[in-house]
């Protein structure tokens, strides 16, 4: 559960306060937030200074870490949590005069000055598990990031550009990426995903024509996997490894 009793998620930067034993605690110390937001639903969001002292029996973890301590639900409430603090800490000051935002009505913000207003919104991207084959010889497009764990793949993701839809985000990131097109594209899901603040729109898709060409800007590798042979995996909290699943469960239902 979220630290304390559930209702509030206080973070130390970028790391959630956690009890190391399950219960409701108290701080045992006075807390002196930098940052203090109300959700729309209630649940109060909190953030203290890195040199904040830590009560005992409280560990600060990275929300990925916090994943498997965490029911489901208080892990997503807590990376709301999260995202309206970066949402807060970035939006203090109007980003046309430089003048201190006020409160505004709907959670959002307005410059006094020069009357611009500013509310909460997510940075969108786009992912996309690329399938091609069928039955037994059913195959993933999947690659690999510098920035991963060693030896895990994942599906393609990249963030949308100012007048795009979805769709267009989705081929020209997989052109780029991969040097390959793809068509019968269809929505698989969405995930908030609170590293920082981003909204992941997944889709599936099949492929249409080229051969895989990473682009080495962006991954280290990228190949087909057959779906008996699959190499690591994203970790269970990400719609990446939700996407991957799936398809999985539908490839052994159709040869069962």
């Amino acid at each position: 559960m979220g630290f304390m009793d559930g209702r509030r998620f206080i973070f130390q930067g970028d790391r959630l306060w956690l009890p190391l034993e399950e219960g409701p605690r108290e701080p045992g110390v006075p807390l002196e937030p930098q940052a203090c937001l109300r959700l729309p639903e209630g649940h109060v969001a909190l953030r203290v200074a890195e040199d904040h002292p830590r009560p005992e029996g409280v560990e600060a973890l990275g929300l990925r870490d916090a994943f498997p301590r965490m029911d489901t639900g208080d892990w997503a409430r807590a990376g709301r949590a999260y995202q309206w603090l970066e949402w807060e800490a970035g939006h203090r000051f109007c980003g046309a005069c430089a003048t201190a935002l006020e409160p505004c009505e709907g959670h959002g913000r307005r410059c006094p000055a020069c009357g611009r207003t500013v509310f909460p919104s997510n940075a969108t991207a786009i992912i996309v598990l690329i399938q091609r084959g069928a039955g037994t010889v059913r195959e993933l497009a999947l690659a690999r990031s510098p920035h991963f764990k060693p030896g895990v793949y994942s599906a393609i993701a990249g963030f949308t550009e100012p007048g795009e839809s979805l769709e267009q985000a989705v081929q020209r990131e997989v052109a780029e990426e991969l040097g390959i097109t793809v068509q019968n594209l269809r929505y698989f899901g969405s995930q908030p995903w609170p590293f920082p603040n981003g909204l992941m729109v997944a889709f599936t898709a099949e492929h249409l024509e080229g051969e895989l060409r990473p682009d080495p800007a962006e991954l280290e590798d990228a190949r087909w996997f057959s779906l008996d042979d699959l190499p690591p995996l994203p970790a269970p909290l990400s719609i990446a490894r939700w996407m991957i699943d799936a398809a999985v469960a539908e490839s052994q239902r159709r040869t069962t």
